[in-house]
């Protein structure tokens, strides 16, 4: 007797691995860290902005002579400054309320998005060979009922050549 819920399913394996396709593009943006992205703009555009009290933070990087400036209405902006000017962008900021940080230089010993990028990939992985398996398993024993021959009436079956006489 044939189980035709044992059988090797083609539309069943497609079904299964585009489930897994679609959970892995749905897991890829949610470990994906948030990006901003800056635009370039000129300084006095920046001592501009200031003045009128439209920037909400404003973090100088030293290394580079980069700020970074976020303005009210949620953009974010790069401008190249002088060193001599760091004194009169700090005063117009805290004049106007808006956040000042001068950014250190910090190394970090390893960064947490290639963490959690291993760590995605070998959840994948994982899936992707658990389903093989699974796959692999109902191939087998598809094969092995095809196989064997059915018996009827509970009577072993007769050797080829036995019957002949």
């Amino acid at each position: 007797m044939s189980h035709p819920s044992r059988r090797f399913h083609p539309r069943a394996a497609g079904a299964a691995l585009a489930l897994l396709g679609l959970l892995a593009t749905l897991a890829g943006p949610a470990l994906a860290a948030t990006v901003i992205h800056f635009q370039r703009e000129n300084y006095a555009a920046l001592v501009f902005q200031l003045r009128k009290g439209e920037v909400h933070a404003l973090v100088l990087h030293p290394q580079g002579y980069k700020a970074h400036v976020s303005l009210d209405d949620g953009r974010h902006m790069t401008v190249t400054y002088q060193p001599h000017d760091v004194a009169m962008l700090e005063t117009l900021a805290h004049a106007k309320g808006a956040s000042f940080a001068v950014a250190t230089a910090t190394h970090k010993a390893t960064a947490t998005h290639h963490k959690l990028r291993y760590i995605a990939g070998a959840i994948l992985i994982v899936v992707i060979l658990v389903v093989l398996a699974v796959l692999l398993v109902g191939r087998r024993r598809a094969l092995a009922e095809e196989e064997e021959p059915p018996r009827e009436g509970g009577a072993p079956a007769a050797p080829p050549g036995a019957g002949a006489s």
